[in-house]
């Protein structure tokens, strides 16, 4: 049997699929890569939030459901925050630093760039948190692959990228962080670091074997992260984001709600068992709501 694994054709998102491939030959499989473009990859130029919710991931699950591909790659911070019908998160591979950092020229940090310093990235999350900790900095809208984004801060389109930790391992870039930027300044993206295969409900047999690959403390924490975004309601659109963390069969979750200029931040922590993932996700959703973050969700929405 040839497994034929579906993935996006960026380097990174290539990358991700050889992790994969490398853990089906350690199971005996056989794999192939199929190569899928989306949305995301036909209109580069298009800023993210106007691609709508799943623009990396619908045109390689409608993929699954036609055969053409046995499992999907992901990276689990674009999965949409609710399931595919007929499909299954089979595994998730062990989580890569969530965090987010700091690229620029001169290798100076968040606290060293210069007033008015032109910080470039896509995401309304990464611009609220950025904007929250120095008001004094112009944060611009910024697309494509992290090779285009660093050559357009080698050009000085921008001073500084905000960009994954993982991404950047993962292409053997991460000596290109000038600053890890700590949870505290910066909550990562629901899914952050995160790869996850997919596959249709119905293939029983590779779904077990998938389950040998299964890294269970990471599903644990992005389970939890996935249903406090559900609870809120909100995508890579929103400014929102959580990190959840198990060990010793404790989950520790934090989450956050800002307003896209970042002025106000909506906060809170929580603690519980591993085997409530999903529960404990819900009720840190509750409280946050509880607090006002329905109201600059709203602001958001409207």
């Amino acid at each position: 049997m040839i497994v034929r694994v579906g993935t996006r054709g960026s380097a990174l998102a290539l990358a991700q699929a050889g992790l994969v491939t490398a853990r089906l030959a350690h199971l005996g499989l056989q794999s192939e890569i199929v190569t899928i473009r989306t949305p995301g990859d036909r209109h580069p130029r298009q800023p993210t939030v106007a691609l709508g919710v799943g623009a990396f991931v619908k045109d390689l699950e409608i993929a699954l459901r036609d055969g053409r591909i046995d499992l999907a790659v992901h990276s689990a911070k674009d999965l949409p925050s609710t399931g595919s019908d007929g499909l299954v998160l089979a595994a998730f591979l062990e989580r890569e630093d969530p965090r987010d950092v700091l690229v620029t020229r001169d290798r100076s940090g968040l606290d060293a760039l210069p007033a008015g310093a032109v910080v470039g990235t896509d995401s309304p999350r990464r611009r609220a948190f950025l904007l929250a900790a120095r008001r004094d900095l112009t944060v611009t809208g910024m697309r494509g692959n992290v090779d285009t984004r660093l050559r357009k801060l080698a050009a000085g389109t921008v001073d500084a990228l905000v960009l994954a930790a993982a991404g950047l391992a993962r292409l053997g870039l991460a000596d290109r962080a000038a600053e890890r930027l700590a949870p505290s300044v910066m909550l990562p993206a629901v899914g952050q670091g995160a790869v996850v295969v997919q596959t249709c409900v119905d293939a029983v047999d590779l779904g077990q074997r998938l389950r040998r690959i299964d890294h269970v403390p990471t599903r644990v924490a992005v389970e939890a992260e996935r249903a406090f975004l559900a609870a809120l309601g909100g995508g890579c659109q929103r400014p929102i984001a959580a990190l959840g963390t198990c060990a010793d069969d404790r989950l520790s979750l934090d989450g956050a709600v800002l307003d896209p200029a970042g002025t106000q931040v909506i906060r809170a922590k929580i603690d519980g068992p591993c085997d409530d993932a999903e529960g404990m996700g819900r009720t840190l959703a509750a409280r946050l709501l509880a607090l006002g973050a329905e109201r600059l969700l709203f602001e958001v929405a409207s």
